[in-house]
């Protein structure tokens, strides 16, 4: 799949996104080592603890569906800079692909291409587990 039809899948993810209380729609497009693409939009709730972003949808899509290895993520987002990962959505990448690549889309459709290590230089994943004997 090529850059710009991954970013077009993103933008068409958003469109299912669930925000009405926001009304800050995101759509994300997993891509896996294998080509095979998730997709992803947030979703939000009334208590808003348990909303999920667009891009931990696709990562619980991939995973439930036997995909953990993972390439590239494109992200679409409604505000007028590009949507970057949140926190959570950056740690959750981390667990399974630390050299993603990330092609952020702005309004216009133009993107920032960036790596997952430039947005969490120091992440915390399986490896800082392991137990040094």
């Amino acid at each position: 799949m090529t850059t710009q039809e991954l970013i077009r899948t993103a933008f068409a993810a958003r469109e299912k996104a669930y925000a009405p209380y926001s009304r800050f729609t995101v759509g994300a497009a997993l891509e896996a080592k294998d080509g095979r693409v998730f997709t992803g939009c947030n979703i939000e709730n009334a208590s808003f603890g348990p909303t999920i972003c667009a891009e931990r949808t696709a990562v619980a899509k991939a995973v439930s569906e036997g995909h953990t290895d993972f390439v590239r993520i494109a992200i679409w987002g409604e505000g007028k800079d590009y949507c970057m990962p949140c926190g959570a959505c950056r740690q959750m990448l981390y667990e399974f692909a630390p050299d993603l690549t990330l092609l952020v889309a702005g309004q216009d459709h133009s993107f920032v291409k960036l790596t997952l290590r430039e947005l969490l230089p120091h992440g915390f994943g399986p490896k800082s587990l392991s137990q040094s004997e």
